[in-house]
């Protein structure tokens, strides 16, 4: 009986075998689909990177895309990695789905987790790419996670490109949207720190066009300027040599505490700067003292108190125009979390103890200047009332540095001016040592009229009462006996400053092309092209070389005004500046053109500029060019055959379309 049983146990466990075993071979031979998913589901599990790729192309090879979920995990999990080899995959996998499988889309939140990587990774050409599809569903990352993937993009000349024009790109997207009706847009409108994460990238990759074209902007949508903004964008129009536009910010900050100056000492360090480049010694002057003006009167304080956080509106351009942009800035406005990092030392100026005051180079730069135009009385005068604060600040009299350092560089004439003046003006007395420096240099040039002269005012200040004439003309000839004062090892860096000032005076630009780039930008910001034409044509007339800004500005203008074709006109001029001169247009400029010369159909001009990126090694944002094309020319000659055309002027069209189309990828 139990034998029985037994027998019958193990008939039903082999049928049982049988049946199961039976029933997954006809599983796997029916459904080979599943067992695939169900590898690359382990794989993503056990975090099988490689694993999981072979299966994901096994099973898309057969089948096609997988679920929605696991794709999204797949790419998920490469984003995870920090080998760039698993970035690019996730990024490529992205861009497939998104493009070729137009049924399935991957969610925004994995289009975020993947950008963020990519831009740390520093990968800005695929970031760009992923926030881009993001924008094309009218989707931004979340604010914070967008400042993050531009600063990391912003880290390189190339990011800062990418950024910028993603940027531009979502201002043109929100612009498009009306802004009351459309709650989307709402969505896609940048904050104040997006634009300042770019802004610091222009300024410190010198993108000055591109920087320029960011701060307009800023001002089309609405975007209000703090603490931060106003020092970027001061800096741009620094480097565009834009100097009214500096001097209306100061304008709104010279109201301020002296609590907030750290803050501000960038745009003193550009409206300073620009002074200079102005050959303005009057305005450098005139600013100077002003920074050195105690800022703690109740006046000051009231008025803080009555306007503070109120936006003030800075107009762009001329204050008359009353259709040109109008910035809102709140200069009163700090961000203490920012992620962007502190301000560098400066050039020209420096802030210490609540004051600004200059460093070496700005006060050789003033020096020089009242040199050069016979102003030394009026240096004297700015010395003077600046001298105390500076004695407070470093202990030494500042005066005597100026004096010396002049000696040091062989301005003998200048330095005894400043001596004079000081008395004059009842200074802080000179040091023995300022008084000797000057007499050994007059003796060690035999410059006896003047030495003689020195030592006679001396021993009225009661020294070397008891030294004759002789002996120490004697002691000061041969102390520096054959040797060229000014040749002496500088002990001061005030000298070697004044050295590198004089050394550079033949290499500046000339003050009056900033001037007329100036009128320039204000009549093309008026609309008001024939004046602005007319100070160009100027500039050759008094044979000045036209510069990159320029050239900027009168194509800006007239792409305003839709005037493409004299834009292709000025091109001509720019082509012939570039071969003649050492005029280099930079990335932003090409780009500019490409753009205006795409929008107006001159698609041999804009294989022209093509053929000069490429020439030069230039990165090319071909994403923006796609676009804009699609946009303006998508059904341009798809169906025409070069055979078909009516005549050589449209068979040649056609030829520089068809480029074009396979230079920017489009399809």
């Amino acid at each position: 009986m139990v034998d029985s049983c037994i027998k019958r146990y193990r008939l039903l466990a082999y049928q049982s075998y049988s049946s199961t075993t039976q029933h997954e071979r006809l599983s796997w031979e029916v459904s080979p689909r599943a067992v695939l998913l169900r590898k690359l589901e382990t794989a993503l599990h056990d975090h099988q990177l490689d694993e999981a790729w072979v299966n994901f192309n096994g099973y898309k090879t057969l089948y096609g895309f997988p679920p929605d979920d696991l794709t999204s995990k797949l790419v998920l999990e490469f984003s995870y990695s920090a080998d760039p080899c698993w970035l690019q995959r996730a990024y490529n996998l992205a861009v497939l789905i998104c493009e070729e499988h137009s049924k399935k889309s991957l969610q925004v939140d994995i289009l975020t987790k993947l950008s963020l990587p990519l831009a740390r990774a520093q990968m800005p050409i695929p970031a760009s790419v992923t926030l881009r599809l993001m924008l094309d569903r009218r989707k931004l990352p979340p604010m914070n996670v967008l400042w993050l993937v531009l600063f990391h993009m912003a880290k390189t000349d190339t990011g800062t490109h990418l950024a910028s024009n993603f940027l531009i790109q979502v201002c043109d997207c929100f612009l498009d949207s009306n802004a009351e009706k459309d709650q989307l847009a709402k969505l896609v409108k940048p904050d104040t720190m997006t634009f300042n994460i770019v802004l610091d990238g222009c300024v410190r990759f010198k993108s000055s066009l591109k920087g320029q074209q960011v701060l307009e902007l800023m001002s089309r949508i609405g975007v209000t300027a703090d603490a931060h903004s106003i020092t970027l964008i001061g800096q741009i129009h620094e480097m565009n040599g834009l100097r009214d536009e500096v001097k209306k910010l100061k304008y709104h900050i010279d109201g301020l505490p002296s609590t907030f100056l750290c803050h501000y000492q960038q745009l003193y360090n550009s409206l300073l700067n620009l002074h200079f480049k102005f050959d303005d010694i009057d305005a450098a002057a005139k600013l100077i003292l002003g920074m050195h003006i105690p800022r703690n009167s109740a006046t000051l304080h009231e008025k803080y108190r009555r306007e503070s956080q109120k936006p003030h509106l800075v107009s762009i351009g001329s204050d008359s125009i009353r259709s040109g942009l109008k910035m809102q800035i709140v200069p009163e406005l700090l961000v203490k979390d920012s992620i962007l990092q502190s301000q560098t030392e400066l050039e020209l100026v420096t802030f210490r103890n609540g004051k600004i005051l200059l460093r070496k180079r700005a006060l050789a730069k003033l020096v020089g200047g009242c040199r050069r135009h016979g102003r030394i009385s009026e240096l004297s005068e700015v010395l003077y009332s600046i001298q105390e604060d500076y004695h407070k600040q470093e202990g030494s009299n500042l005066c005597s540095k100026v004096i010396e350092a002049c000696v040091h560089v062989g301005w003998l004439e200048t330095a005894h001016d400043i001596l004079d003046d000081m008395e004059k003006l009842g200074g802080r007395s000179m040091s023995l040592t300022t008084y000797m420096t000057l007499l050994k240099a007059y003796y060690g040039k035999q410059m006896l009229k003047q030495g003689n002269a020195l030592l006679r005012r001396m021993r009225k200040l009661g020294w070397l009462v008891d030294v004759s004439d002789e002996v120490v003309a004697s002691s000061c000839s041969s102390e520096i006996s054959g040797i060229e004062y000014s040749s002496y090892k500088c002990t001061s860096g005030l000298a070697e400053f004044l050295f590198q000032e004089a050394d550079g005076e033949e290499k500046v630009m000339s003050p009056t092309v900033y001037e007329l780039n100036s009128t320039i930008y204000f009549f093309c910001k008026a609309k008001m092209m024939e004046d602005a034409l007319k100070t160009y044509r100027k500039m050759g007339h008094m044979e000045i070389q036209p510069t990159v800004q320029t050239f900027a500005h009168l194509v800006h203008g007239y792409s305003s005004l839709g005037m493409y074709r004299e834009i292709t006109i000025l091109w001509g001029d720019i082509k012939r500046n570039m071969e003649k001169s050492n005029l280099a247009l930079c990335r932003d400029m090409y780009e500019c053109l490409l753009l205006n010369f795409l929008r107006g159909g001159y698609f041999e001009r804009v294989m022209e500029i093509v053929d000069y990126v490429k020439k030069q090694n230039m990165y090319a944002d071909k994403w923006m060019y796609r676009c804009e094309f699609l946009k303006l020319h998508k059904n341009l000659y798809t169906s025409l055959r070069a055979s078909e055309t009516r005549n050589d002027a449209q068979k040649k069209r056609l030829q520089h379309v068809a480029a074009f189309r396979k230079w920017a990828g489009v399809v």
